[in-house]
């Protein structure tokens, strides 16, 4: 565990939209003890990766026992695997059910498939973790049943041999960004930073932000509220603002580049009111 990370104060009691949310936690099926009490904006339930095959039944039986009670997201096995069908049927219907988030996508029909299997306005966070997902992430942005796109980095960097330099993976994050801004979606998702220093996991996150990404996976827990504050807008930029439309409302007009600087600020308070207060 991270001590400097441990005991940081939540953002805020409300529930984030997951159109703005900033932290999505991965949890197996098999260990939701781990989701609990946790400051993550989103919950997500892991069906794939994180659950041997041996094992997948009952991952399904878990993670339907928690919808049934609670809510969260499920990550479901894509949708070339024998198990994504399975998957689908076994929390297609809980009342918990926020949405799906579906690995390894590679095509729009992917997406539209894994929508008809599903009930009619699920929610479905498409996670491109491979150069064929990349290159078709336009496609796949645009498909009617993405809700937002997520970055599966670690299977991403091993499909295509990249390192984990921020420079060597920029091209990958901005191209989900500009697919994500062109389709009309909410920002995407970062892939997951693996660190013990609580420095490194801000800077990271920081630099998702700078990239125009607007939510981080994360593995822990105890990571959530370093991302979420870090991925919401700073004190300094609320206060600028804040006194930015102090001005507008007493008729302070400026010169041409008043406009744009005006419908920022307007976003900036309107993420701090979602979000809440920054930690201390």
């Amino acid at each position: 565990m991270i001590g400097s990370l441990d005991g940081r104060a939540g953002t805020t009691d409300r529930v984030v939209p997951a159109r703005l949310a900033r932290s999505w936690q991965l949890v197996s099926a098999l260990r939701l003890d781990e989701a609990r009490g946790t400051l993550a904006d989103s919950i997500v339930i892991d069906l794939e990766d994180a659950v041997p095959t041996a094992q997948k039944s009952a991952a399904r039986e878990a993670a339907a026992g928690w919808l049934s009670a609670g809510s969260g997201w499920v990550r479901v096995n894509d949708a070339t695997s024998a198990e994504w069908p399975v998957d689908l049927e076994a929390v297609g219907g809980l009342a918990g059910l926020r949405g799906v988030m579906l690995a390894k996508v590679e095509t729009a029909e992917q997406i539209e498939a894994t929508r008809a299997g599903l009930p009619a306005g699920t929610r479905i966070v498409a996670l491109i973790e491979s150069a064929r997902g990349l290159e078709a992430a336009a496609d796949i942005a645009r498909s009617a049943g993405t809700f937002r796109l997520a970055f599966g980095s670690g299977d991403f960097r091993r499909d295509t041999g990249v390192g984990d330099d921020p420079l060597a993976l920029a091209y990958a994050r901005s191209r989900l960004v500009v697919a994500s801004a062109a389709a009309g979606i909410p920002g995407a998702i970062d892939g997951p930073t693996i660190t013990e220093s609580a420095d490194a996991l801000t800077t990271a996150a920081r630099h998702s932000r700078t990239m125009g990404l607007t939510g981080k996976l994360t593995l822990r827990g105890d990571h959530a509220a370093l991302i979420n504050d870090a991925l919401s807008p700073s004190a300094d930029e609320r206060e600028w603002a804040a006194g930015l439309l102090e001005g507008a409302s007493s008729g302070d007009a400026r010169d041409g580049s008043y406009l744009p600087m005006l419908a920022r600020a307007r976003s900036i308070v309107a993420l701090a009111s979602a979000f809440g207060p920054l930690a201390s």
